[in-house]
């Protein structure tokens, strides 16, 4: 009578396992390192773009200090705020009067949430205006 292999219990074979074990860790291990990768990537892209707004907002503090040395040289008894406004950015500034001739200019620049502040000390005003100081600052 011969035997039915339907009714035979099924037989496994270890090497199918551990070959699909060795798959599976593969592919996770794979995985594991592509997400790393990526999630590092996405960091640099932030801190790329943290760096070019840094560079735009530092640039617009330097034209707001150019504008208020401009204003001290069209009127040597100015003093005050002003402001300008390019593309997505801002800037503002305000002139101190000190001692004598000195001046005191702060200016900030802002583009999205990055800000970059400037100081400039100017020590003299005639014949012309002499910058004796001029510095990026945390805070004035």
């Amino acid at each position: 009578m011969p035997i039915n292999k339907h009714f035979m219990a099924p037989q496994y074979f270890p090497e199918g396992f551990a070959t699909l074990t060795s798959v599976l860790l593969a592919g996770g291990i794979a995985s594991a390192i592509a997400v790393t990768l990526l999630l590092s990537g996405v960091a640099s892209s932030r801190n790329s773009l943290t760096t070019i707004l840094s560079a735009q907002a530092n640039a617009l503090a330097h034209t707001c200090s150019e504008k208020a040395l401009q204003t001290i040289h069209d009127s040597i008894t100015y003093s005050g705020q002003g402001s300008l406004s390019i593309d997505d950015g801002s800037c503002t500034y305000t002139v101190s009067i000190g001692a004598g001739p000195a001046r005191t200019i702060t200016t900030s620049g802002v583009v999205s949430n990055v800000t970059r502040k400037i100081q400039v000390e100017v020590g003299a005003l005639t014949p012309k205006i002499i910058v004796s100081s001029w510095q990026e600052v945390a805070d004035f």
